[in-house]
């Protein structure tokens, strides 16, 4: 079963310079009880995907075209008073800064308690509750913690409340937005490690949004790679990183750290910049920093599938396989 389907879906933005396309054509999905990353460089469309599923978009945001399934409904097509049912229930999610997500003069608490609004149980059992939410998220003493403030907690503590509080209500679809990015090495390993325990212990889906090709390897079963507002390559991790098919996905895994074998001087990177998403170029959006760059690359290219499972869009995959 598909939890959460988009097709085809196109965002623009209105600018005083005209209308910029975040998003154009972007297709993926998000199976039951799977963790899908998707990852790229900053400006490539995450934030905008994650406001288009949610709708909290910007004022100045409007969809162009295409859907966005849920469980089989349309949530473009949602009234807003149902989208906001759906919303902290069936999908939650987790924000990328954990010191900016809690209310600083509220108790831990008392925001544990609130957003369970929706449910009639006495205040009792919603502290019990929370309480039993921050032990499965590895908080000690989390009954006495409950009464301290966030800034009693360190930022590792706060994801952790963050992620306990997106829990909460069991949803089906959680989207963690880049939530290890503000935490160093040893606690973003420790968040991974139990938000993976979570997702097998709750059974929901989970769209995972990083640009940290280490946490996409570690924690995600299907990887999508976004470039400029538009997938360029999907599939299992496996796939993605021991095979990648387009150009951009191979540079980007080239400019890991983790794959230098030699000491430098020079950390790698991918030369030239983002195209102006306002005067998009005509064919391949990655061409003009593309060494394999040819011919065909002046048309856009279609997904084509490199193998069962794995697609990318780029000219280069004749037959099957990457040439």
């Amino acid at each position: 079963m598909t939890v959460l389907d988009i097709q085809g879906l196109s965002v623009s933005y209105a600018t005083p310079c005209g209308e910029l396309r975040a998003l154009r054509d972007v297709s993926m999905s998000v199976p039951e009880r799977k963790i899908v990353g998707i990852v790229g460089e900053s400006g490539c469309g995450k934030s905008t995907l994650i406001s288009a599923i949610i709708r909290l978009m910007a004022p100045n945001a409007r969809v162009r075209s295409g859907t966005v399934r849920f469980k089989g409904e349309d949530l473009l097509a949602l009234p807003e008073a149902q989208m906001r049912g759906l919303r902290g229930t069936e999908i939650s999610m987790v924000f990328q800064d954990p010191m900016q997500t809690h209310n600083p003069v509220l108790t831990v608490g008392r925001q544990m308690i609130d957003i369970q609004y929706r449910n009639k149980r006495s205040k009792a059992d919603k502290l019990k509750r929370a309480a039993e939410m921050l032990s499965l998220v590895g908080i000690p003493d989390a009954k006495a913690r409950l009464n301290q403030y966030p800034f009693e907690f360190s930022g590792g503590m706060r994801q952790r409340i963050a992620i306990a509080m997106a829990l909460m209500a069991r949803p089906s679809l959680l989207i963690a937005d880049e939530p290890t990015t503000a935490l160093d090495a040893t606690l973003e390993v420790q968040i991974i490690k139990r938000l993976r325990e979570l997702q097998d212990e709750i059974g929901c889906s989970i769209l995972f949004i990083s640009h940290h090709l280490g946490v996409i390897a570690e924690l995600c079963d299907e990887v999508v790679v976004m470039y400029a507002g538009e997938v360029v390559e999907a599939g299992s991790v496996r796939d993605v990183f021991h095979n990648p098919a387009h150009p951009y996905t191979r540079a980007l895994l080239d400019c890991d750290p983790g794959h230098i074998k030699e000491k430098t001087r020079n950390l790698p990177t991918i030369p030239g910049n983002i195209p102006d998403l306002v005067s998009l170029p005509r064919g391949c959006i990655f061409a003009d920093r593309c060494p394999q760059r040819h011919d065909a690359c002046t048309e856009h290219p279609v997904l084509s599938e490199s193998s069962a499972g794995h697609r990318a869009a780029c000219h280069l995959i004749k037959a099957g396989a990457p040439a």
